[in-house]
């Protein structure tokens, strides 16, 4: 049981591993079509030379010894029993099917890896690597995350993504019509992403049947096109009490069903530009669970039935 007011992922694992599980990232060396050419080569604008996400990930080392090195730290912090392999930087499907199966069934052979977390773009997903994904569904406890971002062409289009959302939306269904979990990612706060296309998103993902979401404030860091926009006034940020409202907003309108993997994030203190308050994470989201509170609603408080 639980006292949040959303649908938590992190009591999901607990009640389905009957013990603390923590996810390790890894980085397995891949690139993304937004950066080799493929589709562009300067990336996404928020997006850093490492890959999105990819800060406090070892260097240098396989993926068993980044496994191994993670297993170390979660359980002399958290006491974690389990843990899931966490696929992160850059895009994890990216790569023939013999190299991706070849990964996976590494970070799987790890004593006490109990499943597998593959993050990746929706134009990385061919049918031959969807079929893949399948398997290994049906051999572990497997989520796809998807990096949505956004369901408006104008927002994916200033962050210059690389594909549009109809991109997305076929990803989605045809990760579904495998019978894949899905995470998607959104970020909240894009500069011209009004508040109704915002609350709109959460509409189509309830309507899509994503099973969990992850959310981001928009983070500047260093050394990325948005750090030159955001240094030349170009660029607003949400201040933390509009993010927290927002995510509440979203979340009223989430299914109640979809497991909330995030609700904020950190950019790593190192290389973030702004917002500064986003390093307060623990801040933030006591923030967003008194808001609620206060609102006395909670996850699809105000969905469609």
């Amino acid at each position: 049981m639980t006292d949040k007011r959303y649908n938590a992922f992190s009591v999901e694992l607990k009640r389905i591993f009957g013990c603390r599980v923590h996810r390790i990232s890894v980085d397995a060396g891949f690139t993304c079509p937004n950066r080799d050419g493929t589709v562009g080569t300067g990336g996404c604008i928020y997006c850093g030379g490492d890959g999105s996400g990819s800060f406090g990930i070892p260097r240098g080392l396989s993926i068993t010894e980044q496994l191994e090195d993670g297993k170390e730290v979660m359980v002399r912090k958290y006491k974690a029993g389990k843990f899931i392999a966490y696929f992160q930087p850059y895009s994890n499907t990216y790569a023939t099917v013999e190299r991706l199966r070849a990964l996976y069934d590494e970070a799987l052979a790890v004593t006490d890896v109990a499943g597998l977390i593959v993050g990746t773009r929706p134009d990385c997903l061919p049918p031959p690597v969807l079929d893949l994904l399948a398997d290994y569904h049906r051999r572990t406890y497997f989520w796809l995350e998807l990096g949505l971002q956004s369901l408006h062409d104008r927002s994916l289009a200033f962050v210059n993504r690389g594909h549009d959302a109809a991109t997305s939306v076929a990803a989605i269904r045809a990760a579904r019509s495998r019978g894949l979990r899905i995470c998607a990612h959104v970020i909240l706060g894009l500069p011209g992403e009004s508040r109704e296309e915002t609350m709109a998103t959460a509409g189509m993902l309830n309507e899509l049947g994503v099973e969990g979401v992850k959310l981001h404030l928009l983070h500047v860091m260093a050394g990325t096109e948005l750090a030159q926009l955001y240094g030349e006034g170009k660029v607003r940020l949400l201040e933390r009490d509009d993010y927290v409202g927002l995510v509440c907003d979203f979340l009223e309108r989430l299914d109640r069903r979809i497991f909330i993997h995030r609700l904020t994030g950190d950019g790593g203190r190192d290389h973030l530009v702004a917002p500064l308050w986003s390093l307060a994470k623990f801040e933030v989201l006591n923030a967003i669970d008194a808001e609620l509170e206060r609102r006395g609603t909670r996850q699809g408080g105000k969905s469609l039935p």
